[in-house]
């Protein structure tokens, strides 16, 4: 196991850790924290893996975005520390068996998949050198139309939280 095998241990390790510390620290801050290590350690995954748009994608969407998005909100929310704010959750149980039951079907659902499709598959025609260029290319070609699509549902999206978010001048 080579440089990268390691590498990529070190990430998985980070990924897992930083994503249970998400889901079980008390203080929401440093949940949005653990989160934003979460995502990087992916984008270091995806560079790994020779994907170097998605790496820049995630680190520029997911961290850059949305994890600093809601760190603005935790930090300008003033009643988090309320006395109010209900802090834990009383259906673990069913969290659990509910876990479980997923886990269970995912692991399934992995293995008919490997004998199905994963077992006979074979790559028949390498990976282009350039990846990036590749991409742009189809997506200003190919690809235009769902681009552009998806683009104006984030513009309205982005609208539309604005108009919620404004307060109402009387």
């Amino acid at each position: 196991m080579g440089e990268p095998g390691i590498v990529f241990w070190i990430l998985s390790i980070v990924i897992l850790v930083s994503g249970f510390m998400v889901v079980s620290l008390k203080n929401i801050f440093h949940c949005a924290l653990f989160l934003i290590l979460c995502l990087f350690s992916v984008a270091g995954i995806f560079i790994l893996l020779g994907a170097e748009f998605l790496a820049a994608a995630q680190v520029l969407i997911y961290v850059g975005a949305v994890a600093i998005l809601m760190i603005f909100a935790i930090m300008l929310t003033s009643n988090l520390a309320s006395e109010k704010i209900q802090q834990s959750n009383e259906n673990v149980l069913v969290g659990f068996f509910v876990c479980v039951t997923f886990a269970i079907s995912a692991v399934m659902l992995l293995a008919k998949t490997y004998e199905g499709v994963w077992g006979r598959m074979t790559i028949t025609e390498p990976l282009p050198s350039q990846n990036i260029a590749t991409l742009g290319k189809y997506l200003m070609t190919k690809f235009m139309l769902p681009f552009e699509v998806v683009s104006v549902l984030l513009l309205a999206a982005m609208i539309g939280a604005i108009v919620l978010a404004r307060k109402e001048s009387a």
